[in-house]
């Protein structure tokens, strides 16, 4: 299972990207894929083929009308198809003995 955080965004295109964040949004939302949105990026879990097109998929529909696109990308694998999305705060939680504010 991946767990693959990214932010993508036309760096040329001033402030104002909420429009260019929509369409990338619509595009993962529609995609099936397990997501968390985040201020500063999103978060995608599946396998590694599904996460990756969902990228290439986003990267598409900011390609037509955008010159320059930037992207930043971090990724980790782990074997087995468990879910980690909410296990790994949940697993931070237990430690501490509190939920935290997510």
């Amino acid at each position: 299972m991946v767990l693959l955080e990214f932010a993508m965004n036309p760096p040329d295109r001033g402030q104002g990207l909420t429009d260019y964040v929509a369409r990338i949004l619509d595009v993962i939302d529609r995609s099936g894929v397990t997501y968390r949105l985040t201020p500063m990026g999103t978060i995608l879990e599946g396998n590694f083929d599904a996460v990756m097109k969902v990228v290439a998929d986003c990267f598409h529909a900011l390609e037509p009308d955008c010159a320059r696109i930037g992207m930043n990308l971090k990724m980790d694998y782990r074997e087995g198809g468990e879910s980690r999305l909410a296990s790994k705060i949940a697993s931070v939680e237990k430690r501490l003995g509190r939920k935290l504010i997510t």
